[in-house]
């Protein structure tokens, strides 16, 4: 069986991380698939997928770690071409990566105590995201 849905997220950007944990494992529940996998992926190419312990010390060094990786304050062409600002935003979206797979047994997401599931909106801006949710399995 294989279910489709999505998840909507309001984000303020800036590398916000938002533990969307709650959401899939409803979406895991309402589809009835007992085991299986749940694959997101998050449309746009500023934003990104991933697990984290979501815990304020573990978020602040992830955000520092961008810093550090992707600076803001450098040239990117993409801003030259096309003035907006968040040539950042691309590359540290296509390093994360926009999709993650999780497998469920007896309709619970098997992650580690913690582990939660994130977002993580690398736009110089807030943004209205769409994050696609596809439930396999029986």
């Amino acid at each position: 069986m294989v279910t489709n849905t999505h998840i909507h997220v309001q984000t303020k950007g800036d590398c916000e991380l938002i533990d969307i944990t709650r959401q899939v494992a409803e979406k895991v529940g309402e589809s009835g698939v007992k085991d299986g996998t749940v694959t997101l992926f998050v449309a746009g190419s500023t934003a990104g997928l991933s697990t984290i312990e979501y815990e304020r010390g573990v978020l602040s060094d992830y955000q520092s770690m961008w810093d550090r990786t992707v600076p803001r304050d450098i040239t990117y062409r993409h801003d030259a071409a096309w003035g907006d600002g968040n040539g950042h935003a691309h590359v540290r979206a296509s390093l994360q990566g926009a999709s993650l797979v999780v497998p469920f047994v007896s309709g619970r997401l098997t992650l580690g105590t913690w582990q939660q599931i994130v977002l993580v909106d690398f736009d110089n801006r807030s943004r209205s995201r769409d994050i696609v949710v596809q439930i396999m399995g029986e």
